[in-house]
């Protein structure tokens, strides 16, 4: 299969100060990013894909316990082969199936863009949510995809940040203007129901980038895990900021109705949705590459020992690319593939592989705090996986993908200009017989 066991950096270290490196000099060597732009990639990932804080710092810290620079290395150093080939199936699952999920929020979010143009009818096959997800692979993932350097994704990082700033602004926006003619579903202010692991594996999915973190710290110039440190715990702050924001004025505005895509719950004919919606595409395809930097360089450690020439990576992303494509293409809901994603896949990656490496690495007593925080972590995680699917599959989310929901009709109703009163949306509501509170 090509796999060629360890290939240790460093020679393996105990004293984590900040001269130790995870990559030898002639391996990032003109790869090399500012840390500024490593902050943006990794914000970009958690905000696209996730945050887990100590987790980061343990994995990098495992990393340098073993004298490895790649999550796969570490794994297979700790728990030999076996372990490495799960890591890889698990590394390698977890952002081929985000791809999949970034292709089917572009369809649904730019196909309700493009509607909105003057002129344009809403069936015109041209503006389907099939077409935009070949059109923008064709036009922008797979370019952006066929980098060698994941260090030249860090200004288009920036500019997807910058663009969830403003899509924040929206949401927060919208929750003044149309919260109030969103009626509150029965027990909405109620913290937890029995399904509430099935949210956790959401989370799960949306709170990592361990799959990529050994990319963006080896993009580093003198990566050490002080300086590591320091760009997660900037990254965390800045993400977790933006991701309780997010969630917060997303379900205050639609309670129970909150949909695994947000913005399916958004009426089509809000114009300051729709300028929302247009970034929020921009930026799923901005995140879509990260995604596949990762899946390629797994296949390249697993079959070709961690090289791949010109020609090969070519057709590796090609490969890819074309097989995520034709998935989406097949599904339109998101909540069950970010429930199965973040239970399978992002548990195991965030909660029980790095704890258990650490756990088996370290020779620091039991009570020391990273000890005792791995042992809390690892059980959690094998909750989170086997619960999480169970309910997942028991009772999987409903999704409305491409229907308008309720509170948006009659027609020619803009919350843009929001001129009916409380009392005349409930009316109309009523003689629409809206069953769905029931």
């Amino acid at each position: 299969m090509g796999y060629q066991g360890q290939r240790p950096a460093v020679p393996p270290q105990s004293n984590l100060d900040d001269r130790e490196t995870l990559v030898s000099e002639h391996k990032h060597k003109g790869k090399t990013c500012r840390q500024s732009a490593a902050v943006f990639n990794v914000v970009n990932s958690i905000i696209g894909s996730g945050i887990i804080d100590f987790s980061l710092v343990l994995l990098i810290k495992g990393g340098t316990l073993s004298g490895t620079d790649t999550y796969q290395s570490l794994v297979n150093k700790t728990f030999g082969f076996p372990g490495y080939l799960v890591l890889s199936v698990l590394q390698f699952l977890y952002p081929f199936i985000a791809m999949i999920s970034y292709n089917i929020i572009t369809g649904d979010t730019l196909s309700k863009v493009f509607q909105r143009i003057p002129g344009v009818d809403p069936e015109n096959v041209f503006i389907g949510r099939h077409l935009i997800i070949v059109l923008s692979t064709v036009a922008f993932t797979l370019p952006l995809s066929l980098y060698r350097d994941i260090a030249k994704l860090g200004k288009i990082s920036l500019i997807s940040t910058v663009l969830t700033t403003l899509i924040l602004g929206i949401v927060m926006a919208r929750v003044v203007s149309l919260g109030p003619y969103v009626p509150k579903t029965e027990d909405a202010w109620v913290f937890a129901k029995p399904n509430a692991i099935q949210a956790v594996g959401v989370m799960s999915f949306a709170f990592i980038c361990h799959h990529n973190c050994f990319l963006v710290y080896g993009s580093l110039e003198e990566p050490t895990v002080a300086k590591w440190s320091r760009i997660i715990h900037v990254s965390t702050l800045i993400s977790v900021f933006i991701s309780i924001l997010f969630a917060t004025c997303g379900y205050l505005t639609f309670t129970g109705f909150t949909q695994g895509d947000l913005f399916e719950n958004y009426c089509r004919n809000d114009d300051l949705v729709t300028f929302g919606r247009f970034c929020y595409g921009v930026t799923v395809i901005m995140t879509y590459p990260i995604e596949c930097f990762v899946t390629r360089e797994v296949i390249a450690n697993v079959f070709f020992g961690g090289t791949l020439s010109s020609v090969v990576h070519i057709v590796v992303t090609v490969v890819i690319i074309t097989v995520a494509t034709l998935v989406s293409l097949l599904i339109d809901c998101l909540g069950i593939v970010l429930e199965l994603n973040g239970a399978l896949c992002a548990a195991p990656l965030i909660f029980i592989i790095p704890s258990a490496c650490y756990l088996k690495l370290s020779e620091e007593p039991r009570t020391h705090s990273d000890k005792i925080m791995s042992c809390v972590m690892l059980p959690i995680g094998v909750v989170v996986m086997v619960v999480g699917f169970v309910m997942a599959v028991r009772n999987p989310q409903d999704c409305t993908h491409g229907r308008e929901m309720f509170y948006c009709f009659p027609d020619n109703f803009s919350f843009t200009n929001i001129s009916v009163t409380h009392f005349q949306l409930t009316t109309q509501l009523s003689v629409l017989n809206v069953t769905i509170f029931q």
